[in-house]
């Protein structure tokens, strides 16, 4: 039996083309994404994250991974499915989703696991472009850190990537540098009926669906927005007022005037 698990294992890391597949056939995509929105719903109102939420009012894209599991048995490693959107100046609006895979291995003794819920704040152009490669690893392509947490904490870091996790409701320091993150085209095909790449989801947005709207809306309402001037109040209507009536000799007719001889 450990031999069988060893093989599997080994055969999953070798062909990761051949995980992939099965796992498409396993997941629904709208379902990802569901579990993302609940995910940024939960994390943001948390008191501990208040910096992730200062993140989110500038954030250039939003990667969020409902569930990333960490550790194994005899390889350790880290892996989930989530999602990407990236914030439009022009639009003012929130792209479609793109699905990527987050997965980093690491040989050694590890028992157990843990799973955890991960967001991610693109801060840069740089983080965005970066993820409309086929694959790219973080802390080499980009920059990644681990977001402060805590009421008034404010990230002092200039990295191109700030990640959030938590497991059980707490921050954990969950390590996402050297990470791998690959574009899920599998994913992307099913969901858009039609095969598209990152860039044609995010930016040319070829391919829609209603299916989003939701999450999107969810992280719109986190971004800063100009505070509209405070308007003048307008000035006092002045009362209206009847005209004073004109008395005989005050500048109209009078008396006599108005008197008409008698034929």
């Amino acid at each position: 039996m450990r031999f069988r698990t060893v093989l599997v294992l080994l055969v999953l890391l070798a062909f990761p083309a051949l995980a992939q597949s099965q796992l498409s056939r396993d997941v629904d995509p709208q379902q990802v994404i569901d579990d993302a929105q609940r995910t940024l719903r939960d994390m943001t109102v948390h008191p501990d994250f208040e910096p992730l939420r200062a993140e989110l009012e500038t954030a250039r894209g939003v990667l969020i991974f409902p569930r990333v599991i960490r550790g194994g048995f005899f390889v350790g490693g880290s892996g989930g499915l989530g999602v990407f959107l990236a914030y439009d100046e022009e639009r003012g609006d929130f792209s479609p989703v793109a699905f990527y895979s987050l997965g980093s291995v690491s040989v050694g003794l590890q028992f157990g696991g843990e799973v955890a819920e991960v967001v991610m704040v693109a801060r840069t152009q740089r983080a965005v472009d970066s993820l409309f490669a086929s694959a790219f690893r973080l802390g080499g392509d980009a920059s990644v850190a681990a977001g402060p947490v805590g009421v008034g904490r404010r990230a002092s870091v200039t990295a191109d990537f700030l990640s959030f996790a938590r497991s059980k409701g707490a921050f954990i320091g969950l390590s996402l540098d050297g990470s791998m993150l690959r574009v899920r085209d599998d994913f992307n095909e099913v969901y858009y009926d039609r095969a598209a790449r990152p860039v044609e989801i995010i930016q040319s947005r070829i391919v829609d669906n209603p299916g989003t709207l939701p999450l999107r809306g969810d992280l719109l309402g986190h971004r800063l927005r100009p505070v509209d001037p405070v308007p003048e109040p307008a000035p006092d209507p002045v009362p209206y007022r009847d005209a004073d009536p004109v008395e005989p000799g005050s500048g109209g007719l009078t008396i006599e005037e108005l008197q008409v001889e008698k034929l």
